[in-house]
């Protein structure tokens, strides 16, 4: 049981070693000719300007909570919070820097085909799921055992629980700032490339394509590894927090045993099903192969083989170590509530596929609508995204009875509440197979990346079909992954809910959730309204950052004699429109941002019962915005790609323009404010878990 710990190091080691693997390959590999060479370089400049940028302004905010942290819950603390945020942003720089590498390899292995094309950008996206995984794994593990296992120090959980914090802290920042950059560009470049000039996407002659390329770096990329990073680490430390805070709380009639063996297993098992998803997603991940076939279908099963795999892996090694590690009458029911969760985020991953790709009729829907125009392209989208909502909604309501039910029957009344233990287990099952999980996310950008290289550098038609059918896949590839990271929320927040409970009482406070009581109904209605204006900021500053890119755009197109009409030695300037999404994404950034840490805080130490109140209301609305703005975006954006692949009348027509609309609206949905919705549910739950005795 002691070995657990070090078992999952070790995993977390192999999986970085893993990393280093995979991105040897993809040095290996030939970059092309001297223009995708130029190109590359220059979107990995862009990429790590602003990450530096980024990065030195994020460290302000770091260093101030980090006070807070010292000199309100202990100077430890202020430790795991920076170690976490330090990992968590090397995790996106890694990542990011990989997969500027991969694209122009990606485009140059696509003149051989798909089967050739499909594992660069695979293995680019690998080294970004096992080093954020590897690294939040790793990092914890080291939290763990510093300041529980060998120094035994006062407040430990705490401590650990700080560790998320970080890692929430570097996440919230890199999918707003990150999402903002790369959507503020995209549409620039899409409405005047597209919809005005007429010009093909990632057009040289456009001066943002650029830009817009660096953006799927440092928004889907860097962004998304943070996101992924922080989600991982939350979903391990909400079974541990859960039962750490209510041992201190005292419960011992109803609650957990007293004998020190159960609650050692109690802790262990958490971190035995990370152990087992990590090597078990080490393995599926030698799994992903495809032939030469641009079908999306057999692409599809190409890249989710791997995924099946760990997960058929994971499944059989949690029931196992359920009976290994509990000594109970049924220990096959915490093992259902660990493969309840991975099933139902399987299932919301799917859900998400049909929802998004275009073999199903949702997004064929949106292109036929398009023929009539934007608006009906918008309301087709706006419709397609409600009604996800409603099928994520009962497939979260189903793991979440799973869960209980699994908990409940293993552990019954003599322990920890088995139900709500189960519900916190089976957030770790959603996101036990995250190395492979990330990996299927983060080869979408790089594809993406890839068809923009081959456009930019004149290749022949035939590698932008090859880059066009991956990058296809990748938007659906997302949608999965978002899926994955908004469900295990879901579950997260439930579980960090209840711990921060246990934490209150811990300190000697009661949380009275009575919405017939004045505080709980204002901070029920205030948490059910701060994901819209979380959304609203968001969607905002990127249709101000837009308008400055669209207004520079246009002066280009005007103000440079042949650049338009793609005069031979007439080039944009592409650096100035770098500039520009840089200097408003890190402004606009920092308000909602500072929102998701300054809310809770000051509703806590005005009433607990108003912030625990608002922690529901924040929970569940956030959870349905996310996954309708995510599956609307999706479904929007391969609407269009399904209208360029010659239906409806192609490139160029009526339809094309209106699905460009369609996209432009859904590109800040998916790639901004929606994957930014299940970061701002767990910081403010996790940062109301860290404060609770100081609020008390």
């Amino acid at each position: 049981m002691d070995m657990i710990p070090y078992l999952a190091a070790a995993s977390a080691i192999a999986a970085l070693a893993l990393a280093a693997f995979f991105y040897k390959a993809v040095e290996a590999a030939p970059p092309g000719d001297d223009r995708m060479v130029f190109l590359m370089t220059e979107i990995q400049k862009g990429a790590r300007a602003f990450l530096y940028k980024e990065y030195s302004w994020v460290a302000i905010f770091v260093v101030a909570l980090a006070i807070v942290l010292a000199i309100v819950i202990a100077p430890l603390a202020a430790v795991s919070y920076i170690l976490g945020a330090l990992l968590s942003a090397g995790a996106g720089f890694i990542g990011m820097t990989v997969a500027t590498m991969a694209n122009a390899r990606t485009a140059e292995a696509a003149k051989s085909g798909a089967g050739k094309a499909l594992p660069v950008a695979f293995r680019g996206g690998a080294v970004m799921g096992f080093t954020v995984a590897g690294l939040a794994l790793l990092g914890l593990m080291f939290t763990y055992l510093l300041f529980v296992v060998w120094l035994e120090v006062d407040k430990a959980f705490e401590i650990v629980t700080a560790f998320g914090l970080g890692g929430s802290s570097i996440a919230l920042f890199s999918r707003v700032g990150g999402g903002i950059y790369t959507k503020a560009a995209d549409v620039g470049a899409d409405l005047v490339g597209k919809v005005e000039a007429g010009i093909p996407e990632d057009d040289p002659r456009n001066p943002a394509t650029i830009a817009d390329n660096v953006g799927d770096n440092v928004g889907d990329v860097a962004g998304m590894g943070a996101d992924l990073f922080e989600s991982y680490a939350g979903s391990i430390i909400a079974p541990i927090s859960l039962i750490a805070f209510a041992g201190a709380g005292g419960l011992t009639a109803t609650g957990i045993k007293t004998d020190q063996t159960d609650f050692v297993s109690y802790l262990m098992f958490p971190i035995a099903i990370a152990f087992l998803g990590m090597v078990a997603s080490i393995i599926g991940s030698f799994f992903v192969k495809s032939g030469d076939s641009t079908d999306s279908h057999a692409l599809s099963r190409a890249l989710h083989r791997g995924t099946n795999i760990a997960m058929g892996l994971t499944i059989i090694a949690t029931v196992i170590a359920a009976y290994m590690i509990f000594d109970v009458d049924k220990p096959w029911g915490i093992a259902v509530s660990v493969i309840g969760g991975l099933i139902v985020g399987w299932a919301l991953g799917k859900t998400a596929e049909y929802y998004t790709s275009d073999a199903f009729s949702p997004v064929k829907k949106i292109a036929n609508q398009s023929e009539t125009g934007p608006a009906t392209t918008v309301l087709s989208g706006v419709s397609t995204g409600m009604v996800s909502v409603a099928a994520s909604v009962i497939l979260i309501l189903v793991g979440v009875l799973v869960a209980w039910w699994g908990g409940d029957t293993s552990f019954g009344e003599a322990q920890i509440p088995g139900g709500i233990y189960g519900i916190a287990v089976a957030a770790i099952g959603m996101l036990a197979t995250t190395g492979v999980v990330v990996s299927v996310d983060a080869y979408g950008p790089i594809s993406d990346n890839a068809g923009g290289i081959a456009e930019m550098a004149h290749l022949d038609p035939s590698v932008r079909k090859v880059t066009d059918a991956l990058d296809s896949l990748g938007n659906t590839t997302a949608a999965i992954a978002k899926g994955f990271a908004v469900g295990s929320a879901a579950l997260t927040a439930l579980a960090l809910f209840k711990s921060f409970e246990y934490a209150i009482a811990a300190a000697g406070g009661s949380l009275d959730l009575n919405i017939g009581e004045v505080d709980a109904f204002i901070g029920l209605f205030l948490g059910a309204g701060l994901p819209f204006l979380f959304a609203a900021l968001t969607i905002d500053a990127v249709g101000r950052a837009a308008n400055k890119m669209i207004e520079e755009v246009r002066r280009q197109f005007r103000d440079i004699p042949g650049l338009r009409e793609g005069k031979e030695g007439v080039i944009p300037d592409s650096a100035r429109c770098v500039a520009i999404s840089t200097e408003a994404s890190l402004k606009e950034m920092i308000v909602p941002g500072a929102l998701a840490v300054v809310v809770p805080l000051v509703t806590g130490f005005i009433s607990v019962n108003a912030l625990g109140a608002m922690l529901a209301g924040v929970l569940v609305s956030g959870f349905a915005i996310a996954i309708y703005m995510a599956n609307a975006g999706g479904a929007w954006d391969n609407a269009k790609k399904y209208i360029e692949a010659g239906n409806h009348g192609g490139k160029g027509s009526e339809a094309h323009k209106a699905a460009v609309v369609g996209d432009t609206v859904g590109d800040p949905f998916k790639d901004t404010s929606g994957p930014a919705m299940n970061i701002l549910i767990k910081v403010m739950t996790i940062v109301a878990l860290v404060f609770a005795s100081a609020f008390v």
